[in-house]
C-alpha cells in the first residue's frame, strides 16, 4: 500500500520490502511500533538509568519500518555525552512524534482502502 511517504518521516517502501508488501503484516508491525513507542517514551529520560537501552531499542525498530530519521538520531543521542543527553533526547522525542504521525495516517488509510473493499 506504501503509494506515498506522508511527512517523510517513514520510508515505507522499507516496510513494503520487510513485509513483502503485505498490509495485514505491516499493520501488525506497526501496531507493535506504536504499542511499545509509549512505553519507550517514559524512559527517554536522561535521569533514568536505562534510557540509553530505549534508544537502542528505539532506533532498531525505527530502522526496521523504515523510520531513518528517528533512527538517525536515536544513534546520535545513544552516542552522547550525559551532560547533552537530554537535549538530544528531545531530539528523539521529536522525531519519534513524526513518525507515529507517518504510521497513524498510513493506518488510517489502510483502515479507509479496506472499508471501501
Amino acid at each position: 500500500m506504501s503509494r506515498r511517504d506522508l511527512s517523510g518521516a517513514v520510508d515505507f517502501a522499507v516496510l513494503d520490502a520487510v513485509t513483502g508488501g503485505d498490509d495485514g503484516v505491516a499493520e501488525e508491525i506497526l501496531g507493535l511500533f506504536v504499542q511499545q513507542a509509549e512505553m519507550w517514551s517514559q524512559m527517554l529520560d536522561a535521569r533514568i538509568e536505562g534510557w540509553r537501552d530505549a534508544v537502542h531499542t528505539i532506533r532498531g525498530a525505527a530502522a526496521g519500518i523504515g523510520a531513518g530519521r528517528l533512527a538517525e538520531v536515536c544513534a546520535d543521542a545513544e552516542a552522547a555525552e550525559n551532560a547533552v543527553a537530554p537535549a538530544k533526547l528531545d531530539h528523539v522525542r521529536d522525531a519519534m512524534d513524526q513518525a507515529l504521525a507517518d504510521v497513524a495516517a498510513w493506518r488510517h488509510e489502510l483502515m479507509l482502502r479496506s472499508l471501501k473493499g
